[in-house]
């Protein structure tokens, strides 16, 4: 590897570090909500005797795993909300607080910064995800003895493809369109973010009497194309991934999101602080 390649590679490390050094609650969060359910797990367990005492035996398989499912959800719903939060803010904090003067006088490009804060929601996240929920899950194990009852390895496994592929790439339109709106607007990007959408979505329905781009929408916040989703994102199997590759909307995804990137690059070296 050349120099200027491992260069360019320590900038974008320590553009990472960075990010996470001013947004901590990219690793707190997550980690008070694990705490809180592995308390709550705690609490349930003195309980459980008595709740499988009076159920069939067929379903005590299927309450014992039910609390590792909730975890797991509830835990990828908090990161997610901390991902569209972090890309509205990513360049608007530092516009508002006046610190972009500063880091645009270091020796980094604006391309380097955009992609370090890209990272975060596409890879940093779905990986304090996967780590959080294992953890937990550790916990909930030791306070319930539920080793050989539930499949935590399967389970564990099929979490983390359909973190990076879901929470990560297939939603990655969403953080580039967020980012780039972060990066363009002067104050309130939640606005500018949803109401052009709404108004494409609106002029559709009036001009067409149709609700494509609406649909549209909506199956890319589902989570996966539809022949690769399942009802259970812990039961996702290694084949379900590639899926995503042979599907073209995840290619069109990942041009937009590359295109908003581009943009939100350009911007930043544009615009300066804001009032």
């Amino acid at each position: 590897m050349s120099r200027p390649d491992i260069s360019i590679m320590w900038q974008l490390y320590w553009s990472v570090r960075r990010e996470l050094w001013e947004n901590r609650s990219i690793l707190v969060a997550p980690a008070a909500v694990g705490v809180l359910i592995i308390i709550g797990s705690a609490i349930s367990a003195f309980r459980l005797p008595g709740r499988m005492n009076a159920l069939d035996p067929s379903q005590h398989h299927e309450v014992i795993e039910q609390p590792y499912e909730f975890a797991a959800l509830l835990l990828m719903f908090i990161t997610l909300v901390i991902a569209f939060y972090y890309c509205l803010e990513a360049f608007q904090s530092e516009r508002r607080d006046r610190s972009i003067l500063f880091w645009k006088s270091l020796p980094v490009s604006d391309h380097t910064t955009v992609v370090a804060k890209a990272c975060v929601p596409l890879l940093i996240l779905p990986l304090v995800t996967f780590a959080a929920t294992v953890v937990t899950h550790v916990f909930m194990l030791l306070f319930g003895s539920a080793w050989r009852v539930v499949p935590v390895l399967p389970m564990w496994t099929g979490l983390f493809f359909h973190l990076v592929a879901g929470h990560g790439l297939w939603y990655a339109p969403f953080y580039g369109w967020l980012l780039l709106v972060s990066a363009w607007a002067r104050r309130a990007p939640l606005l500018w973010a949803t109401l052009p959408l709404l108004a494409l979505g609106l002029v559709e329905r009036i001009a067409f009497n149709t609700s494509h781009f609406a649909f549209l929408l909506l199956s890319r916040f589902a989570g996966a194309p539809a022949e690769a989703r399942v009802a259970n994102p812990m039961s996702m199997t290694t084949a379900a991934p590639m899926q995503f590759l042979n599907s073209p909307g995840f290619w069109l995804g990942l041009a937009f999101y590359v295109a908003c990137l581009a943009a939100a690059a350009h911007l930043r070296r544009e615009r300066g602080p804001v009032s």
